[in-house]
């Protein structure tokens, strides 16, 4: 009996061992730590053709005929750093070709500075600073997977920020990532300081079907820029749907922008009524890109840009009236990868200008922008 006993009593003893030893083996003490990352793209350029139409709202849009150079378009630093379990820290410095020291030297600037509370409840996050918008940032610029050569159609008509600081709750509906939902209120200013009493307020849902080789994502935003005399605002809906396999990525993506009383219009003569009048801009990108071999691809999009599309040919509309001009945007290039990480993208850039306004301006019908690039793009992290 004795001897039972003992046998029971070591026998319990080593289970218990064990499962101490097993509980040791899968708590592990969590060790602050961060990375550094960062990522580089810019380009050798020669600009075969300018617009004759004056029109400056493109990258491209003001470099002369001929013109040829070597720029860096982006630049950025970022680190991450976890500070516990439930909270992580990012910053973030970034030059995007357009910032500039009084001596024309380049700089940089603070885009992201954030707070991350995870898992605030199941499978959601809350951020609070400077952080990407639920705007495109989040969803189809990284299916589109080729910033290093164009913004994404949002980005690239101003139609919003690609970084704003706010609030935002960030989550998803399961596990797996198959839907999900990010809700911000920000500044609406991106980068710059707030100016006003207004905020703008994001609303984005996604889903993602077939294991994930199709996605569709839906979002809006509101913003308001003025209360009196008169209200303006901006309100925008957009869609996106893409089909992401390695073998091939299909998207497309459009927006519809309601400018409330975003200019002042005067009715065809001879009345002289002058009235404010809402915008309504719109646009369309489709784009599809994949392998060609194993460290060669190809990628091809085409935009088009309406700024107004209730635009009136008969009515009369002040100098600072940008809608007259609809746009047709085409890139094409290919997408040499040598090793990981670097590639080398030589491309066509493409613009397209529709004058609608013929009768007024007296220009001719269209005009373009035209470059050759060689894009280079490299990642360190």
């Amino acid at each position: 009996m004795k001897k039972q006993l003992i046998f029971i009593l070591l026998f319990t003893l080593t289970l218990s061992s064990f499962a101490q030893n097993d509980t040791t083996k899968t708590k592990v003490e969590f060790k602050p730590s961060g990375k550094l990352w960062g990522y580089a793209f810019g380009d050798f350029l020669y600009k075969g053709y300018t617009n004759k139409f004056g029109m400056t709202n493109t990258q491209y849009g003001s470099t002369a005929k001929d013109f040829t150079s070597f720029e860096f378009r982006r630049i950025y630093l970022g680190y991450d750093y976890d500070i516990s379990e439930h909270f992580a820290a990012q910053l973030l410095l970034a030059y995007e070709g357009a910032q500039f020291t009084t001596d024309g030297s380049r700089s940089v600037y603070i885009k992201g500075a954030n707070l991350r509370w995870k898992n605030i409840f199941h499978n959601s996050d809350l951020v609070i600073g400077a952080m990407p918008t639920p705007s495109y940032s989040t969803t189809s610029e990284p299916v589109w997977g080729y910033r290093s050569l164009e913004k994404t159609i949002m980005d690239m008509r101003k139609i919003g920020a690609s970084a704003d600081v706010g609030i935002s709750l960030q989550g998803k509906l399961n596990n797996k990532g198959d839907f999900g939902y990010n809700l911000m209120i920000s500044n609406g200013t991106g980068a710059k300081p707030e100016t006003d009493k207004f905020k703008k307020f994001y609303g984005d849902a996604y889903a993602k079907f077939m294991d994930q080789k199709i996605m569709l994502d839906l979002g809006a935003d509101n913003e308001w820029s003025q209360a009196s005399p008169y209200q303006k605002s901006k309100t925008t809906y957009k869609a996106f749907l893409a089909y992401i396999t390695p073998q091939i990525t299909i998207g497309i993506e459009a927006f519809q922008q309601v400018q409330k009383n975003n200019t002042i219009f005067t009715e065809a003569a001879p009345s002289t009524v002058k009235d404010t009048v809402n915008a309504l801009a719109s646009g369309v990108s489709v784009f599809v890109r994949g392998p060609i071999s194993k460290k060669l691809g190809y990628v091809l999009r085409y935009d088009y840009y309406n700024p107004d599309t209730k635009f009136n040919k008969n009515d009369v509309y002040p100098a600072s009236y940008s809608g007259v001009y609809t746009e047709s945007f085409v890139l094409a290039g290919l997408d040499y990868n040598p090793v990981k990480n670097v590639h080398f993208m030589p491309n066509v850039w493409y613009d397209m200008y529709n004058n609608r306004y013929t009768a007024v301006n007296n220009l001719s019908t269209k005009s373009n922008d035209l470059a050759f690039r060689l894009t280079v793009y490299y990642i360190f992290r």
